[in-house]
């Protein structure tokens, strides 16, 4: 049958209007296994780092495989194109990058991701004993629904640091046959007085206390036994006491591992993909370049920093000065030389978006929403309350990344977080914008975001990563 000829309204729609097709639609089979197999593999990294330390660690060893060198045992630190160099901030945060044929005053392209994410920590005296139970004391760590946390598995990782400065790294509940931890939640019978509260106020930040144990120790003449086990358990197996914790860090997440979500398993159903569903694509992106056989044309930087989720600050977090010792190394010029570098580099804010999400769309805003399936997201503004937080990227910069996904047949799509006034949130932009750098929020979208186990499709997340390789050839 002869395919029906569009009238002169169709084809001028065709050209005028933005119809964003789904984009498994248009994929082969060669590009299919592709993306399913770029998904297994950030399923692994998910599974291998759920703490900003983790993360490091995977990332570093990375690096180390595709032939990037610590650029703090480089002597003199002299660098030449085609370079790979990367830098290990205290274990939490990481800069790496790929030195281009242009010279650095030139600007540099940079992906910035974050690589922490919500979650519950310790405080600094946290076990004691109620009731004849061992219970840890915690508290959160950035923005949380806190009754979601409630009921379900968790595990326990971390560091502690001895006085010698040795370090103990502690990871419990993840491996088949490990316990694992949880908090308790009252019963329906007995959750009148809960139930009737507001969801923000029914489980308190002071209760989400971590159910460590019940075994008394065996001694009569012992005041609070069950602590005492506990402590002797950890004693045994990590050399640790209970002024250890003073100086720990340790991060209690969910348990489960990163999965196929639907019948079709076209989604990744896991804990932490904001904002680690960007910073895999990102680190990958750079390793790609690496790869290639010649030098990019400008620096190419990648940096996974951490703190976002409560503001981007501390010595590891993207307000420090880290970032910007970095890029002076990487410049080895005077002041005058980095401070021009700043003003002609591109970055793209590699953080996630909020989703479509039809069971809640009166929050959405669906003309100006992200949705899955359809490609990355370019968020021209975060922030709240009138941009609040936002860095807002100017015209200029906006259309030339539309130009460069457009012109290497990567669909994009573009998403604000929910309703005018009904909520926001921001990411990194505004740091590198305080520089002088062009920035984009630039990532995945994502449902039920900042809950224990957050949804992406891995559509979206391949074209992500095919979206940063385009930026980093061509911004």
């Amino acid at each position: 049958m002869a395919e029906k000829t569009k009238s002169k309204g169709q084809q001028l729609s065709d050209k005028l209007f933005l119809n964003l097709k789904n984009c498994w639609e248009d994929i082969d089979q060669k590009t299919e296994k592709e993306v399913e197999e770029f998904a297994s593999a950030y399923r692994q990294f998910l599974d291998n780092g759920k703490t900003e330390r983790e993360c490091v660690d995977t990332a570093c060893a990375m690096l180390d495989k595709n032939g990037f060198v610590n650029i703090d045992t480089l002597e003199g630190k002299k660098l030449k194109t085609g370079s790979k160099v990367y830098q290990n901030v205290r274990g939490k945060s990481v800069l790496a990058a790929v030195i281009g044929k242009k010279p650095v005053v030139e600007g540099f392209n940079i992906l910035g991701a974050h690589i922490d994410s919500p979650r519950l920590d310790l405080k600094q005296n946290p076990l004691y004993e109620e009731s004849e139970l061992a219970l840890f004391d915690t508290h959160y760590y950035g923005g949380i629904k806190k009754y979601q946390w409630t009921t379900i598995p968790l595990a326990m990782h971390g560091v502690f640091i001895g006085e010698d400065g040795k370090k103990t790294t502690l990871k419990i509940g993840e491996e088949p046959g490990d316990p694992v931890f949880t908090i308790t939640d009252l019963l329906p019978h007995l959750a009148k007085e809960q139930m009737e509260k507001k969801a923000s106020e029914a489980v308190e930040g002071e209760n989400l206390d971590i159910l460590a144990g019940s075994r008394p120790y065996d001694d009569i003449e012992v005041k609070e036994k069950v602590k005492l086990s506990i402590l002797s358990t950890l004693n045994k197996q990590y050399g640790i006491t209970e002024k250890d914790f003073a100086s720990a860090e340790i991060e209690f997440v969910p348990a489960h591992k990163a999965c196929d979500v639907g019948l079709d398993r076209s989604m990744i159903g896991a804990y932490g993909h904001d904002d680690r569903c960007c910073a895999w694509p990102a680190l990958k992106a750079l390793t790609a370049i690496a790869g290639e056989k010649t030098a990019p044309e400008k620096t190419a930087v990648c940096y996974l920093s951490d703190k976002e989720e409560i503001g981007s600050v501390g010595n590891t977090g993207a307000r420090s000065v880290v970032f910007e010792n970095f890029l002076s190394m990487l410049c080895g010029g005077t002041e005058a030389d980095l401070r021009l570098c700043f003003s002609r580099s591109s970055m793209l804010s590699a953080d996630v978006n909020a989703a479509f999400d039809p069971t809640y769309a009166s929050v959405f805003d669906k003309k100006n929403s992200s949705f899955l399936g359809k490609g990355l997201v370019l968020s021209k503004y975060t922030g709240s309350g009138g941009k609040y937080g936002a860095s807002d990227a100017n015209a200029e910069f906006c259309a030339k990344v539309q130009a460069i996904l457009n012109y290497y047949n990567i669909q994009w799509q573009f998403g604000e977080l929910g309703k005018v006034d009904k909520g926001g949130g921001g990411t990194i932009a505004l740091y590198a914008a305080n520089l002088g750098m062009d920035v984009l929020d630039c990532g995945v979208p994502v449902l039920s975001m900042h809950s224990p186990f957050e949804i992406i499709s891995k559509i979206d997340l391949f074209v992500t990563y095919k979206g940063y390789i385009a930026f980093l050839h061509d911004a």
